[in-house]
């Protein structure tokens, strides 16, 4: 198919030249066949290709090879090399013209225009469809980028709406459930009636299956990890990055169980949290220990050294507590009156039965 193109463009303009009559020099039809003859470099060297038409304007039977040449530099070249060469094909035989026929200036005026026409209209033409190409190919990748947009919108929309969903059922249904579980358990040690203790073991066995369960929808709902102890350097370097001036101290041998973990990281980001809204400027130290089977998270910062921000009334705090003593932990808390602040949780550091029930949750509560 290729071939019969460049067959056709090279026959087509050739036998326009031979059909033509008048001959105006010798050399004419020559120059002219030349230039049909290298009408398929116009592919590689567009600017070749018009070069060598120009002897063939000049002879008079160079305007179809030119025709197709000015096509081939609209399409290929950049604007400013595209109107040189039509500023070329247009004065070289226009000029060449008046100037042997010492043409009138109305006559002048005519060939030139007519000279313009044919060098400008092919080569406007080529970069037409160059432009509508490119167009076309801008738009279609718009498209696609906007569609591409639309998608990550919808699973940022659904993945925030499932950590929203995962948070409450852990908060609201953990809770309640690691309390009937502990109730259960107690009367089950204290009551001497046998049936009342069988009764209360079998709603703690009920309690711990449903906290499982809930575990398991949540794993569901929630499909990105959840950072723990491992990840607390890289959660101090971030708020390092953030501009919060923080010295990190891990005086501990052993990793805690992964539920431990989980836990100490959220008690860090939460107090880290707090410093950098109601403490700014001030510098933080966050301090790791372990003391027999507990690890203990201490978290100290200095007074603001610029006025916070007012805030409404959050419940970060007031989540963190509920969720360390979900997790068998305490926290305490000291505010002075310079304005520095200090934290502190105590986490057990051996493995429970039930891995934690602060470990289903994929975000910590902050203070607003």
């Amino acid at each position: 198919m290729v071939i019969l193109l460049e067959l056709l463009v090279v026959t087509v303009p050739a036998a326009m030249v031979l059909m033509a009559g008048g001959v105006p020099f010798t050399w004419s039809v020559p120059a002219a066949l030349i230039a049909c003859a290298a009408l398929p470099l116009r592919r590689r060297n567009p600017s070749l290709t018009a070069l060598l038409c120009l002897p063939a304007l000049v002879g008079g039977l160079g305007w179809p090879p030119t025709v197709v040449a000015m096509y081939r530099v609209g399409r290929k070249t950049s604007p400013p090399v595209m109107i040189s060469w039509v500023a070329a094909a247009t004065t070289v035989p226009a000029t060449f013209v008046v100037v042997h026929e010492a043409l009138p200036p109305n006559a002048a005026f005519l060939t030139f225009a007519f000279a313009l026409f044919m060098a400008g209209a092919p080569a406007a033409l080529g970069a037409l469809i160059t432009t509508r190409r490119k167009l076309t190919a801008s738009l279609t990748e718009a498209s696609r980028a906007r569609t591409a947009e639309l998608e990550a919108r919808e699973e940022s929309a659904k993945a925030s709406e499932r950590a929203r969903i995962a948070r409450e059922i852990h908060d609201a249904v953990g809770h309640h459930a690691t309390l009937i579980a502990v109730e259960s358990a107690a009367l089950a040690a204290t009551t001497e009636d046998a049936e009342t203790r069988e009764a209360a073991l079998r709603l703690r066995g009920l309690a711990k299956e449903a906290l499982a369960e809930m575990r398991a929808a949540l794993g569901l709902l929630n499909t990105e990890p959840i950072p723990g102890y491992e990840g607390i350097p890289h959660l101090v370097d971030r708020a390092r990055a953030a501009g919060l001036a923080v010295a990190y101290q891990d005086r501990t041998t052993d990793a805690p169980p992964p539920s431990t973990g989980r836990a100490a990281y959220r008690v860090i980001q939460e107090a880290l949290t707090n410093v950098t809204k109601h403490a700014p400027g001030a510098p933080a130290e966050v301090l790791l220990t372990h003391n027999r089977d507990h690890l203990t998270i201490t978290v100290t910062n200095g007074p603001p050294t610029t006025p916070a921000p007012p805030t409404s009334g959050g419940h970060g705090l007031h989540g963190l507590q509920e969720r360390v003593t979900l997790a068998g932990g305490k926290l305490t808390t000291t505010a002075r009156t310079d304005g520095s602040f200090t934290l502190e949780a105590t986490l057990p550091s051996t493995p429970s039965q039930d891995d934690s029930t602060f470990g289903g949750s994929a975000h910590s509560r902050t203070t607003a």
